[in-house]
């Protein structure tokens, strides 16, 4: 077993720590945006505030060295490359005035040199790069998924009740903005690990077929999967389920109506966050002129009746119930009392015989008409009628 950990926490996040991967830093550098995309705030903000203090340290330094090959540090007289520059801190605060565009007019740049020249406009193209890129970077920051992800939840447990005659696991899944979203599918999986002894872990993932997959999230919904024959949980009854260890692992992902993007919204449920013979309270209401969501009751369950074993033995006694029932119904066809009744209520037979007047009658006599009398039963006209 894994030891009660879990691959995936509540809100989402992966319970998974990458080591010794391979060019680590050139894959940071590689895809340096999606990198500063993911990295936390406070880091990127570092980085940012670094990235302007050494363009003008560099600068600076660059415009120090001109100023002192050129003489400007020690000649005030002289034709000076840039204005006011005699220092190390003049030239820093140049630099800085410069890619600001500050401007407080003591000192700039003059005709003299041309290498100052190109310097600052090499530092003018770069200052440009460097703006937009923090603000890409803080802009897509803002507008990432995991923000959007946190304003769309699932209920804290699942839970397993009836459902048109078969059990089913649900949870529910609702958006808490105003702002519907375009489309979303739901998936689910069952994640098994298992450590052995010898260090090796085996992660296992089965997919779960869901009724409900495609969404219109306008109000929250109940994802339902149908516990049948396919299905990991089919054999699982109440006391497997509390044995059992696993991972329940659910998402949702989903179009934004007001940015069109795509996001993703993650779970997970454990064996003991499964209720059994639960069902989620009803949360929407009508109004005389619009629909209330009651997202109080959004994790509250009530309780049902729900046989406590497993899918299997549920569809056994459900399939065993109507052959009971047909075997009794074909045995009560068979049996004597209704072969009487049918013999009784099987109406009489009546036979006429056409006779020929040219033939004459035969003779009967009175033993004989009595005998007739005596084997010949005269049926009443009613005997067929259902008071039998």
């Amino acid at each position: 077993i894994n030891g009660g950990l879990i691959m995936t926490f509540k809100k989402g996040h992966c319970n998974v720590v990458f080591r010794h991967v391979p060019e680590e830093w050139l894959l940071f550098v590689t895809d340096i945006f999606t990198s500063l995309v993911e990295i936390r705030w406070r880091v990127m903000f570092l980085a940012f505030t670094l990235s302007y203090i050494m363009s003008w340290l560099f600068f600076g330094t660059l415009y120090w060295m001109i100023a002192l090959v050129h003489g400007d540090t020690k000649d005030n007289t002289n034709n000076p490359c840039m204005y006011e520059v005699h220092s190390f801190t003049a030239a820093f605060l140049f630099s800085l005035e410069t890619q600001t565009t500050i401007g407080y007019g003591f000192r700039g740049m003059s005709e003299n040199c041309m290498i100052a020249i190109i310097t600052v406009t090499i530092q003018d193209v770069l200052s440009c790069f460097i703006d937009t890129f923090v603000i890409g970077i803080v802009v897509a920051k803002m507008a990432s998924a995991k923000k959007r992800g946190q304003t769309v939840g699932f209920s804290h447990c699942a839970v397993i009740n009836l459902r048109d005659g078969y059990l089913c696991l649900s949870w529910r899944v609702g958006d808490f903005r105003r702002y519907h979203l375009v489309e979303g599918t739901a998936c689910a999986q069952v994640v098994h690990s298992m450590a052995h002894t010898t260090g090796k872990v085996d992660v296992t993932y089965e997919d779960l077929v869901l009724q409900q997959k495609d969404i219109v999230l306008v109000t929250p919904t109940t994802i339902f999967h149908r516990i049948e024959p396919s299905s990991p949980l089919y054999k699982m009854g109440l006391v497997d389920l509390r044995k059992a260890d696993f991972e329940l692992v659910v998402s949702f992902t989903y179009t934004d109506d007001s940015t069109g993007m795509l996001h993703q919204t993650r779970t997970s449920y454990t064996p003991a966050e499964i209720l059994w013979g639960q069902v989620f309270q009803d949360m929407i209401m009508i109004s005389r002129k619009h629909y209330r969501v009651d997202y109080t009751l959004f994790n509250q369950t009530t309780k049902v009746v729900v046989p406590e074993v497993s899918a299997e033995e549920y569809d056994k006694s459900e399939r065993r119930q109507p052959s009971l029932q047909h075997s009794n119904r074909s045995s009560s066809q068979h049996s004597p009392w209704s072969q009487l009744q049918e013999k009784l209520l099987k109406p009489p037979v009546v036979t006429v015989e056409v006779m020929s007047d040219s033939h004459p009658e035969p003779t009967v006599s009175a033993s004989q008409t009595d005998r007739q009398h005596l084997d010949s039963l005269t049926l009443p006209n009613d005997f067929t009628s259902t008071e039998i």
